[in-house]
């Protein structure tokens, strides 16, 4: 497996939370912020962490926070950021979400590097997850010219790139579940609490 050394962690913090109506990072989960889930699950297999927030409360978590360089463009605009201030080729990005995440599943993503892809992300529940995915940092290219053209589509970007799919099975499928309402954060706290 690639040593960490040559991996950056990118977790995603910078999202407007509309759904949510709060800072979705922040969230609790067993007495626990979201975004601490995200540093867990990320920290054993990376050399750095980086936190993409325009949000100074991000800084409590003693990690590089790194700023959006283009405002209120989405998750687009977030990797870009991300990878622009990362300085490994690998990099391992992760929005603030999900936290169910264990390490377990993103060590799929680094097992599964090759020659030729530039995006290898989890496939769970039938839909690719570019928010739990393995970028190399030359993708910041693409993403950067795709900003300028104004496209903040990810699934666009992503597919713009040399893309793979890993395939979780079923039972895994629980840790990638992602929070955006109330209901699917009651339904994590179940989940958790069982």
């Amino acid at each position: 497996m690639l040593d960490k050394k040559n991996i950056t962690g990118i977790i995603l913090a910078g999202g407007k939370s509309t759904r949510m109506g709060t800072d979705k990072g922040f969230l609790l989960l067993n007495e626990k912020p979201f975004t601490q889930y995200s540093i867990d699950a990320i920290k054993p297999l990376v050399s750095e962490i980086l936190i993409v927030s325009d949000n100074p409360d991000y800084d409590v978590f003693g990690f590089k926070r790194i700023s959006d360089i283009t405002k209120n463009a989405g998750p687009v605009a977030g990797i870009y950021s991300g990878l622009e201030a990362s300085s490994t080729e690998y990099n391992l990005i992760l929005s603030c979400d999900i936290p169910l995440i264990t390490s377990d599943i993103l060590k799929k993503l680094i097992k599964a590097i090759d020659d030729t892809s530039e995006v290898i992300q989890i496939e769970s529940n039938g839909k690719s997850m570019p928010l739990i995915a393995l970028y190399k940092k030359q993708c910041k290219n693409i993403f950067g010219e795709l900003l300028k053209t104004d496209e903040r589509r990810l699934r666009i970007a992503v597919n713009t790139c040399k893309t793979k799919n890993i395939v979780l099975e079923l039972e895994h499928d629980i840790f990638t579940m992602n929070v955006n309402t109330q209901n699917q954060l009651k339904a994590i706290e179940d989940v958790y609490n069982r």
